[in-house]
């Protein structure tokens, strides 16, 4: 009779083992119907999100508050997350170098303490370094700083080239109308010392036609009063007071 007692109740002790067993089976059967979805089934697309590349440490760590800033840069570049940060007017500019069309900034985000360098040409952003070390930082700026200065000294000396040539152009142009000008000048003034040699010799001649005719005329003149002296002789002949 006592084997029958203990027979029984190791044979309810491994039945309830089984009960146990198998519920926990169902519950965590249960629970990956609510983690994934069934063999056959597909989610929405809408219902997909990227997951991050350290999911466990995030899942550890589920209940603690989230950053905004480093879950965009977790996402995006830093040149992207550069911009945002500008268009939103998060950042601090601090420093910034032009030289020619290439230029350097230092601009600083204070929410996290992170310091962007960034190195530009032509407004476009082309390396963009993010640091919380504000002495690695200063470096980095000084070194791009130093970049658009050897980048940019053909385009400065390129631009002063232009530029010079452009000069020498624009004179040449002042120089060709100046000599244009001048030659017509000098055309016009030929023209009329060769219509003034023109006159000169015609009123030498004319003054020669003249010295001539007016010794002519004199002479007729002479003529003319020697005649009339002996005309007005010949009539008073005879008279008294007339003079011989």
């Amino acid at each position: 009779m006592k084997h029958s007692t203990e027979l029984r109740r190791a044979l309810l002790g491994a039945a309830a083992v089984l009960m146990m067993q198998h519920g926990a089976v169902v519950r965590a059967q249960d629970g990956a119907t609510d983690l994934a979805p069934m063999v056959g089934s597909r989610p929405s697309l809408g219902s997909l999100t990227p997951a991050p590349a350290n999911a466990g440490k995030e899942a550890s760590r589920a209940a603690a508050p989230v950053d905004e800033q480093a879950d965009a840069d977790a996402s995006q570049g830093d040149v992207a997350t550069l911009m945002q940060l500008i268009h939103d007017a998060q950042l601090v500019e601090l420093r910034t170098t032009y030289n020619g069309s290439y230029g350097a900034s230092l601009f600083f985000y204070p929410p996290d303490m992170t310091s962007y360098v960034v190195l530009f040409q032509d407004k476009h952003f082309w390396r963009v370094i993010r640091s919380q070390d504000e002495t690695r930082a200063e470096a980095i700026y000084a070194d791009f700083a130093r970049q658009t200065e050897q980048l940019a000294d053909v385009e400065i000396r390129r631009t002063q080239l232009e530029a010079q040539k452009a000069y020498i152009e624009r004179v040449i142009a002042l120089s060709e109308d100046r000599a244009r000008r001048l030659q017509a000048d000098l055309d016009v003034a030929r023209t009329q010392q060769a219509k003034v040699d023109e006159r000169q010799h015609q009123v030498q001649a004319d003054a020669l036609a003249l010295r001539a005719g007016k010794a002519q005329a004199q002479a007729q003149l002479r003529d003319l009063q020697r005649e009339i002296q002996m005309l007005q002789r010949a009539t008073e002949a005879g008279l008294p007071g007339v003079p011989k």
